[in-house]
């Protein structure tokens, strides 16, 4: 039976504890002295070292049915309860449904909640504004203004998640938007362009007032990180973290095609810089091979990890949840990888 919840907390820490500060903390990758110049996936694969994981397991979901969780987002508390919201959907299908799934064991998880709205909405993210609850996802499909369909990212707003309530859509065709609100009430937005503006896919960053002074129009419009990567590659943001320093850290995912059309998407970090706005070099922390193996949608999917979120554990290790192959989800337990950006 559904019950009205209330916002706890955000289920991550801001900085190391005392005792992991004292020891020399592992890294995921090798060096944070790259500079300004774009790396390729391959490039950047080179710097990961090899198997850092200490744990990784798949994620197993009660009650879906034939149909898989995949592209979920970080667990976070919720009045008492661990929840997790991920994308549900059949194999041969891109119609999927946003469903909320409560802790029910080790790895296991049982449907919690859902609403009509959620039907139709893909990869969820999980921010806060406050003490309320921003649950966001891929609404698909949906016309577009030139014709044919598309898609739209729709974001809920609610201080239970029976009280939540459109507030914004982003820009029509748009992925990847993320904000985080800063301490001092202002938001910060990630936006991910594609076609004449942003090519592949490229990463832009503003700060608003406030969340009610966001709208698609200054989503759209936010100024263009420049380099990040290769053109005929792209990627995004799928999380941000306010850091012991003061800067964002943000959890994306970075990607390529081969030769054969194949797709390779690969969870990365880097930082932003709020008194400079700018960000840093880019840092592949996982691949596909870290995680059990599984099934895929797709065969064109094989070698792709979505990140998801990460959960920071206080003692210099996190863990790093993420749809894999389009067709599961699971976690990996890593060293923290926004750590050598605070020290």
């Amino acid at each position: 039976m559904l019950q009205n919840w209330s916002v706890m907390a955000e289920f991550s820490v801001a900085s190391e504890s005392n005792a992991a500060d004292k020891q020399k903390i592992s890294t995921i990758f090798r060096t944070l002295g790259a500079g300004n110049r774009p790396r390729s996936c391959s490039e950047l694969l080179t710097e990961l070292r090899v198997s850092p994981y200490q744990d990784s397991q798949n994620l197993k979901f009660e009650s879906v049915g034939e149909r898989d969780v995949y592209n979920i987002a970080a667990p976070f508390h919720f009045n008492g309860k661990t929840l997790l919201a991920g994308r549900v959907e059949r194999r041969d299908s891109e119609i999927a449904e946003t469903v909320i799934f409560e802790e029910a064991g080790a790895n296991k998880w049982a449907p919690f909640f859902t609403h009509p709205s959620f039907k139709g909405l893909q990869d969820p993210c999980i921010t806060w504004a406050k003490d309320e609850l921003i649950l966001g996802g891929v609404r698909y499909p949906v016309p577009m203004d030139h014709g044919g369909y598309g898609c739209v990212m729709d974001f809920y707003r609610g201080a239970s998640l029976q009280n939540l309530h459109h507030f914004l859509s982003g820009p029509r065709g748009m992925k990847d938007i993320r904000f985080k609100q800063l301490p001092d009430g202002r938001v910060a937005i990630f936006s991910r362009p594609q076609g004449a503006v942003g090519g592949r896919g490229t990463v832009g960053f503003s700060i608003a007032p406030s969340w009610d002074a966001i709208t698609a129009e200054m989503i759209a419009n936010a100024p263009l990180f420049q380099g990040q990567w290769l053109p005929e590659e792209w990627g995004g943001v799928n999380e941000a973290h306010l850091l012991a320093n003061g800067h964002l850290g943000c959890l994306g995912h970075i990607a390529c095609f081969d030769g054969a059309g194949n797709r390779h998407y690969y969870p990365m970090v880097f930082t932003v810089d709020l008194a400079t706005l700018q960000p840093s070099a880019i840092y592949i922390i996982a691949q596909r091979s870290f995680f059990p193996p599984g099934s895929s949608k797709r065969p064109d999917l094989v070698d792709v990890v979505f990140s998801g979120g990460i959960v920071r554990n206080g003692d210099g290790t996190a863990n790093l949840y993420a749809g894999t192959s389009d067709a599961a989800a699971a976690f990996v337990k890593l060293p923290d990888p926004f750590h050598p950006f605070e020290t």
